[in-house]
């Protein structure tokens, strides 16, 4: 075993797949790229962490709602580039040429290049931790996409694609619904 330096042991688990975060902040749409976002439990609730260095962030506290849009590893190029730049001076749907598609239950938009989108409304935010509590609205996936393949950040600038699915569901301890 190597030692790893405690300041970078986060980067021994990132929680979740890297996705868009889209927000309307009343005049227009943003998207940020997150990292640390995770599901709260076996709920449609999930655990956001960005703070006031995000420009979306604002819209987030404002609008109390976005959209989590889940990119597919043919978008990882592109969905680095969105987090490396700024909404305040960037229209990033027209930059990266996404399309903003009309949410039912939020103003922000969905992003239909994505392979799925969550649309969420803020129940809490935790402002010690710059924690948002999410809870979903409505779920959408693109079930046309073949390469439904994520990827996830080391967090040192390199990132994980998912792999091959494997199902363990016979061995598991509980009964897991279909569809899951």
């Amino acid at each position: 075993m190597k030692k790893v330096a405690i300041e970078k042991a986060f980067t021994l688990i990132e929680p979740s797949p890297v996705v868009l975060v889209t927000t309307y902040d009343g005049k227009k749409n943003n998207i940020m790229t997150i990292s640390w976002i995770t599901v709260k439990e076996f709920t449609p609730e999930f655990i956001l962490v960005t703070g006031p260095w995000n420009y979306s962030f604002h819209a987030l506290v404002k609008s109390q709602e976005c959209v989590i849009a889940i990119p597919s590893i043919d978008l990882s190029e592109k969905t680095v580039k969105i987090g490396a730049c700024s909404g305040s001076d960037t229209d990033k749907f027209e930059k990266f040429e996404l399309t903003a598609v009309k949410a039912e239950s939020v103003e922000a938009p969905l992003i239909k290049e994505c392979i799925a989108n969550i649309e969420c409304r803020v129940t809490e935010y935790i402002r010690k931790h710059n924690i948002f509590i999410l809870r979903g609205t409505n779920a959408w996936t693109d079930a046309k996409r073949k390469n439904r393949k994520t990827f996830h950040a080391v967090g040192d600038g390199t990132f994980i694609a998912d792999g091959r699915k494997i199902n363990h569901r016979k061995i598991m301890i509980s009964k897991i619904p279909e569809g899951v």
